[in-house]
């Protein structure tokens, strides 16, 4: 567990905090260096760029906030998407091998952020009490089915979603993580003090290891996938005139 808990590195600075800023270096330098020198026919790194861009705002943003109003918070899908994979990304490269979202502390500071976004772009277009009938009272339910399932609603709008938008991917990055531990220092483990007779069992461990890396790297990608589309969506449903 002291590796969920690194030392302050220097003035209460932790890993976690440099892995966090570092993060955000790389995604600035990578979108600022790819279109630095724009071309009709793009080289690989523009490529990859636009690749991410068009493929965030496509089948998330558009899909999931509609045609006529994704466009204002494609920047923030895409900043959200290329945000979580580099933080859970960390988790398996060499000397790093830390994903940072595995700090429940930061995937709770961006719901911080978020939280208030899903409600503000709804009672801006709906105005606050049309904007919580939509949500709170679905059309075409008997009047006395409203006693039971507008608390639910309220529960799931205002608390349940948004938080386990958050416990989701601190919770996958959590566990993978730990998952890698297990076995790579169980295998250092009866490699190194085990007795002679178990010490064969640690390659099974180290081969566990390896498999448990190429998954958790495709867990990373799609844990990313989910948060930004999850995202799009709830900001889809607050714009939405229908529930």
């Amino acid at each position: 567990m002291r590796d969920f808990f690194p030392p302050a590195i220097v003035a209460g600075i932790t890993k976690p905090m440099v892995l966090m800023v570092l993060s955000v270096v790389v995604i600035a330098a990578f979108f600022l260096i790819a279109t630095s020198n724009l071309a009709i026919v793009p080289g690989k790194l523009q490529f990859a760029a636009e690749s991410v861009y068009d493929f965030r705002r496509d089948t998330i943003a558009r899909e999931q906030i509609g045609g006529k109003d994704f466009k204002p918070y494609v920047p923030l899908i895409v900043s959200l998407f290329t945000f979580v994979l580099v933080n859970n990304v960390f988790g398996i490269i060499p000397l790093i091998q830390f994903p940072t979202l595995a700090h429940s502390g930061f995937p709770l500071a961006l719901l911080i952020i978020l939280y208030p976004t899903f409600h503000i772009v709804g009672i801006r277009r709906h105005g606050l009490g049309r904007y919580l009938k939509n949500q709170l009272f679905p059309p075409d339910v008997p009047k006395l089915v409203y006693l039971m399932l507008t608390p639910i609603e309220l529960f799931l709008r205002f608390f349940m979603d948004p938080l386990a938008l958050a416990i989701r991917v601190f919770a996958a990055m959590f566990a993978g993580h730990l998952i890698l531990l297990v076995f790579t220092l169980g295998g250092e483990f009866l490699l190194l003090e085990a007795g002679a007779w178990l010490k064969p069992v640690s390659l099974l461990a180290f081969a566990f290891a390896v498999a448990m890396t190429f998954l958790e790297a495709l867990v990373q990608v799609l844990q990313a996938y989910i948060f930004a589309l999850l995202t799009a969506n709830y900001i889809g449903r607050a714009l939405a005139t229908d529930h």
